[in-house]
């Protein structure tokens, strides 16, 4: 990867719908030679997808919580067993293994308080292997889909 390389990814990730003649024309090469780059980068896993960024509360999804997972054993089948699980909760936007204690944090989104408390004891609590949940309410997002440093 060159600076070229990393001029193409700057700028699709502030603006992901870009033509690929208009990706050329900011990155100052040619239409044929910033296709290939991009067909590489996207061959070889450096570009994962395209994604639109939604507003939750334009959605309705006015609540947000992390929620903190500590498991009763750390064994590859509570872990295989737990990501599953977590993986099928719509709600669980974020989900991330951890070092140490707590063994995941969960970012999740929710209409409003009630509805975040029926997740919590209805999928949240009934997710395989967990000893404890411990949540905290999000009041703002300070940084949200920040471009990664290149």
């Amino acid at each position: 990867m060159d600076d070229i390389d990393r001029k193409i990814l700057a700028q699709l990730q502030v603006e992901g719908r870009l033509t690929v003649t208009e990706l050329a024309e900011r990155v100052r090469l040619s239409v044929s030679r910033c296709h290939r780059r991009l067909r590489s980068l996207e061959e070889t896993g450096v570009i994962t997808g395209y994604h639109a960024r939604l507003d939750p509360t334009a959605l309705g999804l006015h609540f947000s919580a992390i929620v903190f997972v500590t498991l009763r054993e750390g064994d590859t089948r509570a872990v295989a067993a737990i990501e599953e699980a977590i993986f099928a909760v719509p709600e669980v936007v974020v989900a991330q293994r951890l070092f140490g204690d707590p063994d995941y944090l969960l970012h999740v989104v929710c209409a409003d308080l009630p509805s975040f408390q029926r997740l919590y004891d209805d999928k949240l609590s009934a997710l395989p292997g967990v000893q404890r949940l411990t949540s905290t309410l999000v009041m703002k997002n300070v940084v949200d889909g920040r471009p990664l440093p290149l």
